[in-house]
């Protein structure tokens, strides 16, 4: 898989005005940092300035980079290029994320009003309509996208499992939106059931095409090599 500067910049800036806000903010920080909300976006956990202000750029600069040498590791590798843009989108979604939800913890240690129950569901929901859009372009691999049993014994249950999983994905990132919306508190609990029924959607379903396929052929990208 190619990389390019259309692609990299815009996560390596996201990452470093991770590392900046944490710098600039260090000085001045109370020494315990909002860390967790319930679903009424109250402060229920607090941390440290190092787990505050430095563990969140941290995770994002792991994550990126796991991500980045995912499909060096991956025996199925060689399918990467086969969904090169639609890989590409994800890595920046989730680089996305974790860079907003930083961004929502250092407006409220400058005291501004954000409602977090909304926000950080609107926040999770567009990023699950966003993976939802792609999914069905993801090719066979060992690391990326739906993973049951069948879907890696079978290449029909790989394509129709991830064609269902991106409507899924999109449903459930509208839903927990609008939950946001219409009542903020409701979020989180929409957040989890619509998650929940997703994955057993996506197993069941995977299980019945893998059950109905006659020819059962892996999908090339779960052969190492191929």
């Amino acid at each position: 898989m190619k990389l390019s500067w259309r692609t990299e910049l815009p996560q390596w800036a996201m990452i470093a005005g991770m590392c900046v806000l944490a710098a600039v903010t260090w000085a001045w920080a109370p020494d315990r940092i909002p860390m967790h909300w319930n679903i009424a976006g109250q402060i229920d956990g607090y941390g440290g300035k190092l787990e505050g202000l430095l563990m969140p750029p941290a995770l994002a600069l792991g994550i990126y980079l796991l991500m980045l040498l995912s499909p060096r590791i991956d025996p199925g590798r060689k399918s990467y290029a086969l969904f090169t843009g639609s890989y590409n989108t994800i890595r920046l979604a989730v680089v996305t994320v974790l860079a907003a939800l930083y961004g929502v913890t250092h407006l409220t240690l400058r005291g501004y009003p954000i409602d977090v129950a909304t926000v950080v569901p609107l926040i999770t929901g567009a990023m699950l309509v966003v993976l939802g859009n792609v999914m069905g372009k993801i090719r066979p691999n060992w690391l990326v996208g739906i993973r049951t049993p069948w879907t890696l014994s079978s290449k029909m249950a790989w394509v129709k499992t991830h064609r269902l999983g991106g409507w899924l994905f999109i449903l459930s990132g509208l839903g927990l939106m609008a939950a946001s919306v219409v009542h903020a508190s409701w979020a989180a609990m929409a957040c989890f059931g619509l998650l929940i029924l997703s994955v057993v959607a996506a197993y069941a379903y995977s299980y019945r095409v893998w059950r109905d396929d006659p020819d059962k052929i892996p999908p090339a990208g779960t052969l190492p090599g191929v």
